[in-house]
This record gives C-alpha cells, structure tokens and sequence, in this order.
C-alpha cells in the first residue's frame, strides 16, 4: 500500500498547510479529501450534529462560490470541525480572518461583510418567495447590458437569459439586483421585456437589495429552453465605480457591456475576477473605452464559478 500511504501523507500536508495560511474554502476541501468523505457522508454526519445544510451550499463553501454567514451556517462549520477531525476554531478562525483582511484591503469597494450581510439578506428575500437554491434552471447564456448615467451613477441594466429546466414545472425566475452603496432599492423598478412579466417584488433598504420573481409565458418541462428580458432602473444612488457578477457554479456563456454617457467618461477600466468576495482580485486587464458608443465589454465564453466583472476610475 506504499501509494496510498503516499497519498494520505501529501493529503495531510496540504491539510496543515491549508489551515495555516487559508483561505476557508481551500482549507475546507482539504479537510474532506483527507478524510474521505464525499458531500453525502459530510451531510448526514451534519444532520446527526443536529444540522441541516444542502449538499448545494457543502459544494459552494468548498469552491469559494459562497461562504458562511449565517448562525445557522457558522454551528456547521463548528460540527465540522468535530466531524472533520479539526482543532477546535480551526475553520472558523479562517473566516474571521478573511472578513478582517477584506474590509482592510478593499476599502473602496463594497466590503467583504457587506457582501455576507446581503448574501444572509437575499436568502431570507429567497425564501419569501419560497425559491429553491438553484430556481430549477441552468443557464445557457447570459448577456448583461449596464449604464452609466451622466452623474456618473449606476442608471440601470438590461439582463437577457437563456435558460434550460432541469426539472418538470419550472414557471418562473428570480432576479437580483444589488444596487452601489447608498441605493434605495424600493425606488427602483423592474420592467419585464420579452417572454416574461414582473410578479412579486422584495427589497432590503441597507444592504440595497433587491429580488424579483419575473414569471414565464408556459411551465418548463425538464430539459426545455427559454429566453426572456428583463431590466432593472436604479439611478438611486452615488458615483458607480465598478458591476460585478457572480455565479455559484460553471456555466455557459456571459457577456457584459457597460456604457458611459458622453459627459462622464472614465480615464480607466479594467475587467478583472475572484475566486469569492474574500479573495484577492486577478485576472485584470485593460479595456479601451470605444470612441463612437463609449463603452466597454468583456465575454466569458465559459463562466465558472466565481466573480467577474468591470471596475473603472473616475478623474
């Protein structure tokens, strides 16, 4: 058994090595690769602790697509830890961690914190609307128009998806908006533009969120595709300086283009990515402002899991 060996040694490694330096979700997927386990085990052994997390948000933590926030969320990082054989606070030390060096390091854009105080906020919105964790849809396509208004605010965006069902009965899907710091969400308006009409509306004043349930022509049957438009008018709050989107999983394409009005036009843009709102931000790249229409876009033929989007500086 000399590979095996082998294997459980480097597993173990990487483990030490994870809880040491972080960040949680790579110390988290360590934890489970040493010790075996796959999601369906790590759950069960949750709910005999007591605790319920889906396998979906078990997937999330471990990519970094989502992080825990919620009292609930933290009392499973804490049976994790027992149950993954971890020093006591070893996990949940990484989280604290990393919501310190955020907001240390990002001063200017939307505060780690304040991205896990919406995420606590838009699940309670969520379940409102009584909405499962992934909607019953895959997305195929999203492309994601944004302006950029005259004083330099966030005007608003258009949002065209393609969509496949993977479940019979699927009749609806509910959109999200989080607006720029200082937004009043309950002044903004949803507009449904082709093949879909605008049912109940939520809003949260601090976090500036917003969900909408935009509701289909027909009911999906697994494996049917859909198109539909919508757009979101915000123009609610102060000087925008970045869009950003993110995505829990890999999926098909994205597109995004944001326009500036011809008297505010940024002296930079940049695209640029994330792991999660924790981490660092990468991948950056400079984009030209185009001299007739006076935008800028990125495509990612691919998404996966993660943020991406544009960011732009003001003179």
């Amino acid at each position: 058994m000399p590979h095996a060996t082998q294997h459980a040694d480097v597993a173990t490694a990487e483990l030490d090595s994870a809880l040491r330096g972080g960040p949680f979700h790579v110390a988290l997927r360590a934890a489970i690769a040493a010790r075996g386990l796959p999601l369906q085990r790590v759950q069960h052994h949750l709910s005999r602790h007591g605790v319920k997390v889906g396998i979906t948000s078990l997937s999330y933590w471990q990519q970094g697509a989502r992080r825990p926030q919620r009292p609930e969320s933290l009392r499973a990082v804490r049976a994790l830890e027992e149950i993954l054989q971890l020093p006591e606070e070893s996990l949940i030390r990484l989280l604290t961690e990393a919501d310190d060096h955020a907001s240390a390091q990002r001063p200017a854009a939307r505060s780690y914190r304040a991205h896990m105080e919406a995420s606590g906020v838009l699940d309670r919105l969520l379940a409102e609307l009584g909405q499962a964790s992934d909607g019953g849809l895959d997305t195929l396509g999203l492309h994601e128009r944004v302006r950029i208004g005259a004083h330099r605010e966030l005007a608003g965006r258009e949002s065209q998806h393609i969509v496949r069902a993977h479940r019979d009965g699927v009749d609806r899907f509910v959109a999200v908006h989080h607006g720029d710091p200082g937004c009043a969400p309950a002044r903004m308006a949803v507009e449904a533009l082709e093949n879909c009409r605008t049912g109940r509306v939520r809003t949260h004043h601090d976090t500036g969120v917003l969900v909408a349930e935009l509701l289909f022509d027909r009911r999906l049957r697994d494996g049917d595709t859909y198109l539909f438009r919508y757009g979101v008018q915000d123009g609610t709050a102060g000087t925008s300086r970045e869009y950003v989107r993110g995505f829990g999983s890999a999926g098909g394409q994205y597109a995004l283009q944001v326009r500036f009005e011809t008297a505010a036009l940024p002296v930079r843009c940049r695209r640029f990515t994330q792991h999660s709102a924790a981490a660092p931000r990468g991948g950056r790249q400079e984009l030209a402002v185009s001299g007739l229409h006076h935008s800028v876009h990125l495509v990612e033929p691919r998404v996966r899991s993660g943020i991406v989007g544009i960011e732009w500086e003001w003179e």
